[in-house]
């Protein structure tokens, strides 16, 4: 189904395909477009559903995290300065090297820290790689319990299988029926309908279906992922953009190959995206506008996303746009 025609001039000349879905915490679907249970790896949007283990087992407490190293253990984030600090400040929390880290080394998105290695005629490490949160987190899960941490990336290491037996539980979805890849960074990853990534994202945001346990341990993702949207991707990215402009009624979490997820905890829902062709650039025109045909007054601050519509050339000049093409369907 068709998402997204990218115009240039008067002429159409390429399009994106993709689904959507849009469900309650029971997993009902209220809207979609496409196939609302396409089966696809949920990539990077996993991060903070993995992170509600994180608080639910106790490790937050046990090391003292704040709600900035819990925000940047969900995120996908471009290595600026203040996130490699805070990455390592997680590490020293509880006790490893940034050699522990097995992510692999990756170059930071921030231009100026890359800029500032190619200065000093320094090379990345794993702490620059954009799920070093994410691998801190698993490295503490694994302190916190004495596992080994040699192996914590692995399928059979207790770090994943927790990891993973909280997605399923959170998603509604059979551990048995997901199939596993291994992500960019190393670890497994995990497929499933689009349809059961919403159901997640919707009880991620209210904590509706959970035991009190669990409840709580969303409300503190949530509430990290809010108060330090930065943490989540970084200054100009979308993610970070569009929480903040969402004033606490949206959390946003983009996963590799075009995937994206959303919690509209207000209004009890969660939302979930796959452009098929895994091109980034069409994810966030169709996010804006599955929030407007969504018509619940979440974004009062349109003209900032102006530009995520945009296709300019090298001189600036707007030469084309990315035009939504979708209406979804309602019901349950």
């Amino acid at each position: 189904m068709i998402l997204l025609e990218a115009t240039r001039g008067e002429i159409v000349e390429s399009i994106h395909r993709g689904h959507i879905v849009v469900v309650n915490c029971a997993g009902e679907i209220m809207a979609w477009y496409g196939n609302p249970r396409y089966y696809t790896y949920i990539r990077s949007a996993a991060k903070p559903l993995q992170v509600v283990s994180i608080v639910e087992h106790g490790v937050a407490e046990h090391f003292g995290f704040d709600d900035c190293q819990l925000a940047v253990m969900t995120g996908s984030h471009i290595a600026s300065h203040r996130h490699v600090e805070v990455v390592r400040s997680i590490l020293d929390c509880i006790g490893v090297h940034p050699t522990d880290l097995m992510c692999g080394a990756q170059w930071p998105l921030d231009r100026p820290s890359a800029d500032r290695l190619v200065k000093e005629n320094r090379k990345p490490e794993p702490i620059h790689n954009n799920c070093s949160g994410k691998h801190a987190a698993m490295l503490a899960l694994a302190r916190y319990y004495h596992w080994p941490l040699e192996g914590y990336w692995l399928r059979d290491h207790p770090v994943q299988k927790t990891m993973l037996d909280t997605i399923g539980s959170l998603c509604g979805y059979h551990t048995e029926k997901m199939g596993i890849g291994i992500d960019g960074c190393g670890v497994p990853v995990y497929a499933m309908p689009l349809s059961a990534m919403a159901t997640g994202y919707a009880r991620l945001g209210t904590g509706l279906l959970t035991d009190h346990k669990r409840r709580r341990a969303c409300n503190i993702v949530k509430s990290a992922m809010l108060s330090y949207p930065v943490m989540v991707a970084g200054e100009g990215q979308f993610c970070t953009t569009l929480m903040r402009a969402g004033d606490g009624r949206v959390l946003a979490k983009a996963g590799a190959e075009a995937v994206y997820c959303l919690s509209l905890p207000e209004h009890g829902l969660g939302v979930a995206i796959k452009i098929e062709d895994g091109n980034n650039r069409a994810v966030a025109p169709v996010v804006l506008e599955v929030l407007n045909q969504l018509n619940l007054g979440i974004l009062e601050q349109w003209q900032k996303f102006q530009a995520y519509h945009m296709i300019t050339n090298r001189r600036g000049e707007t030469v084309g746009s990315l035009r939504p093409v979708f209406r979804l369907s309602r019901g349950v």
